[in-house]
């Protein structure tokens, strides 16, 4: 899920796109999506090695709000039969689920494979396909191996190359059911988060510096990833792969070419750093970010950019090596230009050099962690047809987080809004999205956020050793839709 610190800052709110009755493309996929840390549990049983969250959350639980770890989460490593009844319940086409690298490869290289591993994620496999779910696969979340971080993980330039490793395992274990691949999830979060402020695991606060390397490593590592299906795989398993990118739409706060420059140099830093090698037709990091990064490298006294270089050959080896765009979208953020900083130590934020504000009348009373600017999905779906070639658009995770525990009415307005944007993309601006993945199908840990944060449709007792799982009033909605692949807001749906 998209990184909540950013998420705090960000709390939007806006009026309803339609108020019409429409009817949902047949050819427009709805599911759902967890990733393996956030729900699994079963953090050391059954051979799984260590990762980086874990290692985080049991010697440094301060860095987490609440205190808490995803020890447990869940549960949904003993769940399987409850949790695909849950989503076969409500209606969803698919399910969007992450493999932990470390329950696969316990030592993060296959030297050892855990059977034990394999066989867990084929009975999910398995038991999602018996009941008419398309498994939708990502094959890392965040939860890196931590013998592979105390080797430098994702700064480390061999890691792409342990990924393939990892991969070529995930493929020819599960690939003769698996047709929908997603390499890695959200690069930015892994990069700036975990390298650049050092607030996600593994917790290196290295900005400007590392956050960047690790970008280089996580394109060559899904570029790898890519090739090795297409050579090896995909002829057999005739599968589609691609990545997924957390992309925020930056709205200029003036109609002044300053501020309009300063939005687009901020989306540029923030995803088009790994939008642009991969789906433009030029390749290669974009060029605001290269000039920017290079002119404060010089002037702080590096001999060279503290952006690495793309040889000429990487960059035709990671350009267009994607069969979607794969999409996660959450919020929208205004933004100016900000007078440079003082030549000092190198950050990421200097680099970059904007001001970042929503306005104030868009925030809810005290509904905190309610964002929902249902114009901001619309404009980076546009967006992304217009500078990338029209390709088909699916949106891997789409949520929001909030205090209701069951009749969670805000929900329901903000998925009603952000389809309704989804489809004024598709019936106006003929944008191919072909799946969209609400975020998510129940309450987990949530990262930096622990188990403060409520996106599920069903609600989560963390209190009760069960791990009960309650269907909030959203679950009703999606049940609906799905039943009637009409989208419409009725009187059950709206709080009076």
């Amino acid at each position: 899920m998209y990184s909540l610190f950013l998420i705090l800052t960000t709390f939007l709110i806006s009026p309803t796109l339609s108020s019409k009755i429409r009817k949902i493309p047949d050819d427009l996929m709805i599911g759902c999506a967890t990733s393996a840390y956030q729900v699994e549990g079963a953090w050391n049983e059954d051979g799984k090695g260590e990762n980086i969250w874990d290692r985080m959350t049991h010697s440094q639980p301060e860095r987490v709000v609440d205190g808490s770890n995803a020890d447990i989460a869940c549960d949904s490593y003993h769940k399987i039969d409850e949790d695909v009844a849950l989503i076969k319940n409500v209606g969803f086409q698919h399910y969007r689920f992450s493999i932990s690298w470390p329950r696969i490869l316990p030592y993060g290289f296959p030297i050892v494979i855990n059977k034990k591993g394999i066989q867990y994620y084929n009975k999910l496999i398995d038991k999602l396909i018996d009941n008419g779910i398309t498994p939708v696969v990502t094959i890392y979340h965040f939860d890196l191996p931590q013998i592979l971080q105390d080797l430098g993980g994702w700064t480390n330039s061999l890691v792409s190359k342990w990924f393939e490793d990892y991969a070529r395992v995930i493929f020819d274990a599960f690939g003769d059911r698996v047709k929908l691949w997603i390499t890695i999830n959200e690069p930015y979060t892994i990069c700036e988060m975990g390298y650049g402020n050092g607030t996600y695991a593994p917790g290196i606060p290295s900005s400007g510096v590392g956050d960047y390397l690790c970008a280089r490593n996580i394109l060559l590592a899904h570029a790898r990833v890519y090739h090795l299906y297409k050579n090896e795989f995909v002829t057999s398993q005739k599968g589609r792969i691609g990545l997924t990118i957390q992309c925020a739409w930056k709205e200029p706060g003036s109609n002044s070419s300053i501020d309009k420059n300063a939005a687009y140099r901020d989306s540029q830093f923030e995803w088009g750093l790994y939008t642009h090698p991969i789906y433009s037709k030029r390749g290669d990091f974009p060029e605001a970010v290269k000039k920017a990064v290079k002119l404060r490298s010089l002037a702080e006294g590096f001999a060279e950019s503290r952006l690495p270089t793309l040889s000429s050959e990487e960059v035709a080896f990671i350009r267009g090596t994607y069969d979607f765009f794969g999409l996660n979208h959450y919020f929208t953020q205004y933004v100016i230009n900000a007078q440079p900083s003082p030549i000092g130590l190198p950050s990421y934020d200097k680099d970059v050099s904007v001001v970042r504000y929503i306005d104030p009348n868009w925030t809810k009373g005290s509904k905190i962690f309610y964002m929902n600017v249902p114009w901001g999905l619309r404009k980076i779906l546009k967006y992304i047809k217009q500078n990338y070639g029209d390709p088909e658009v699916f949106i891997l995770e789409n949520g929001v987080a909030t205090v209701e525990q069951f009749n969670n009415y805000d929900a329901i307005k903000f998925y009603y809004d952000q389809l309704n944007a989804l489809l004024d993309a598709v019936e106006i601006d003929k944008v191919k999205v072909k799946l969209y993945t609400m975020w998510s199908l129940m309450d987990n840990f949530e990262f930096v956020g622990g188990y403060t944060y409520k996106f599920g449709l069903y609600h989560v007792d963390f209190e009760d050793p069960n791990r009960n799982r309650t269907p909030k009033l959203s679950f009703h909605f999606f049940k609906d839709l799905l039943k009637s692949r009409v989208l419409q807001l009725d009187d059950r749906y709206v709080e009076h």
